[in-house]
């Protein structure tokens, strides 16, 4: 019984974890950007590694350029990276960049705010 008390009480906390009555920030928040680096590229140029720096970021974080998965690293709560291909900025104009999380205790998933990346 002492047992089950434990592990209900860890479930609740970690299922809990992004829920905060000061309005949200760190500590596994929710998903959330705040930057991208580099935060534009020159159209034409070569492939290259985006960073994505936020909060609330899991091993089953994926990067999304427009409505696109992108090849996705996670490195740690607050960071992932995703590969960008050439293609991706064969033009001007600009993309759209957010984060999708799946499974975790409740299953499900739930997107980051988007962030515009300048293709110039």
């Amino acid at each position: 019984m002492k047992a089950a008390c434990v592990l209900l009480s860890t479930l609740f906390v970690l299922g809990c974890g992004g829920y905060s009555s000061g309005g949200g920030g760190g500590g596994g928040g929710a998903l959330h950007i705040d930057t991208l680096a580099p935060s534009s590229a020159t159209a034409a140029g070569p492939a290259f590694t985006l960073t994505v720096n936020g909060t609330g970021f899991t091993a089953n974080s994926v990067v999304y350029w427009n409505t696109t998965t992108r090849t996705t690293h996670f490195v740690m709560a607050n960071q992932v990276t995703a590969d960008i291909p050439a293609s991706d900025i064969a033009n001007t104009g600009s993309a759209t960049v957010y984060v999708r999380t799946t499974g975790g205790v409740y299953g499900g998933g739930a997107n980051s705010n988007s962030v515009p990346f300048s293709i110039n």
